[in-house]
This record gives structure tokens, C-alpha cells and sequence, in this order.
């Protein structure tokens, strides 16, 4: 994190890991139930709460949250969907971490019962989408 990051402390060091692939290339935010899961929050260190909600309000199902929350990866089972800034941090980094494309990611962050935030990794274009619309989905794990 950087100073000028929301939930920075001084003295602290904390990031996070991206998974080093897409866990899926066009996939639902919810599962087919448009309900609120109060997933509101976009600040940094946020994604994994916002996750852990969507999951207890959606229950199963193929959606994107859920498949980052089941993700089991290099012996890690923490992972989750990245809230808003999260995942405009993977979108500042997307060179480094490499394996994204030029599409539409959804993040955790909710707007209401039938929109939730994504950005477009070809120009970092954040934007609802229908919580319907298949957008790419890649997990990430805090430390």
C-alpha cells in the first residue's frame, strides 16, 4: 500500500496477490436472484467482507464471487473478488501481474439490486454493469 492509499498505516506492510490467471472469461456477478448483499464497499481491504457477503446472500450457484471464494490455489484458500479499488489496483499493475486482456472485470462492490462495478482493463473505465452481463473475474488474496 501507499501513503496515499485509504487504509494505510504507517510501519505496516500489506498488498495483495492476483491469481495468475482469469478464473473465468464471462461470468455473472450474482446468481440469477436480484437482491441487495450489502457488497458497498470499493475501499482497499474491503473485497474479502464484500465477498464473504454476496455468498451469504446468494447462496449457490456459478457466480463470481463464489468461484473466487471456493478457489483453492498454491495452498491458499483466502481468496476472494476484489472490491472496486482492489481491483483498480490489478488494472495499474496489469503489465506486471500479467494474463489480463482488454475486457470488462467485475469487482465485489455492489450499486443496488440489479448493478454492481466493473472496470475495463483496456483503459481502466470503471462502470456499473447489470449484475447479468458476463464480465471476466480474477482473484485475489490479501496479505
Amino acid at each position: 500500500m501507499q501513503p496515499t492509499d485509504i487504509g494505510y498505516i504507517a510501519g505496516e506492510t500489506h498488498g495483495l496477490i492476483a491469481a495468475p490467471s482469469d478464473q473465468n472469461t464471462g461470468i455473472q456477478w450474482y446468481n440469477g436472484t436480484n437482491i441487495i448483499t450489502n457488497a458497498i464497499e470499493s475501499a482497499l481491504g474491503k473485497g474479502y467482507a464484500n465477498t464473504d457477503s454476496i455468498v451469504k446472500v446468494q447462496g449457490a450457484g456459478s457466480y463470481a464471487a463464489k468461484l473466487c471464494s471456493d478457489l483453492v490455489l498454491g495452498g491458499y484458500s483466502d481468496w476472494y473478488l476484489p472490491s472496486l479499488f482492489e481491483l483498480n489496483l490489478l488494472y495499474q499493475q496489469k503489465n506486471v501481474i500479467g494474463g489480463f486482456v482488454n475486457d470488462y472485470y467485475w469487482s465485489s462492490t455492489e450499486q443496488d439490486k440489479n448493478s454492481a462495478y466493473g472496470e475495463y482493463f483496456s483503459d481502466g473505465y470503471q462502470h456499473s454493469y447489470f449484475k447479468l452481463d458476463a464480465l471476466y473475474i480474477r482473484a485475489v488474496r490479501a496479505f
